[in-house]
């Protein structure tokens, strides 16, 4: 799909950060359960201090992220600026995520050439209120788990790598996580984006 075919639509992604009191609940017991049963990601941080800085706004970017399959999890917490990090913990890059340029102007690019992908990540984070994962951040996540065996996920780019026209993604593969270049209008059925929410 990296090419696609002119003419061809994909469903464009829709971001709901709407979320009601009773679904506010359930997510907050699927975040502790997931915090519970994944306790080598967070060492020595409690849940009560994490829930405590569950804000509306934090719940509902957390409830987009758990409703495109990223399934977050607290994966650090700043002692300078007080702030606990959530990452998306998808064992493969989101499934609600993927098919997606790097940003808008990229996306605008295949427009031109009558080739519709589902979105892209910059816009698709913002409108979320996360951040993609910058390398170094996603090198991190990496040292929790095994993320990305059979996807990939963009990151954060360098201007000076945009402005020339690519953007970059990274995987695991063979036991090591490697970072790559693609032009930014490219988009693939198994490339997503990971996101970071600091609450």
């Amino acid at each position: 799909m990296g090419k696609g075919k002119s003419g061809s639509k994909l469903e464009r992604i829709q971001i709901t950060k709407t979320i009601t009191n009773a679904q506010g609940k359930v997510l907050l017991e699927t975040l502790k359960a997931r915090f519970t049963e994944n306790t080598h990601r967070h060492e020595g941080i409690v849940w009560a201090g994490v829930e405590s800085r569950l804000t509306p706004e934090k719940l509902a970017a957390l409830h987009a992220m758990e409703t495109t399959g990223g399934e977050p999890d607290v994966v650090g917490h700043n002692a300078d600026t007080d702030e606990y990090l959530f990452m998306d913990c998808s064992p493969e890059s989101p499934t609600g995520r993927r098919s997606i340029c790097y940003d808008g102007a990229a996306e605008a690019e295949r427009h031109k050439k009558k080739v519709y992908p589902a979105g892209n990540a910059v816009e698709l984070a913002t409108a979320m209120g996360i951040a993609l994962l910058t390398e170094e951040q996603y090198r991190h996540l990496q040292h929790l788990g095994e993320f990305d065996l059979k996807t990939s996920s963009w990151v954060q780019t360098p201007p000076a790598i945009r402005t020339l026209g690519g953007a970059l993604f990274c995987d695991r593969r063979y036991d090591h996580v490697f970072t790559y270049h693609n032009g930014a209008p490219s988009f693939y059925g198994a490339r997503g984006f990971r996101g970071v929410l600091q609450v």
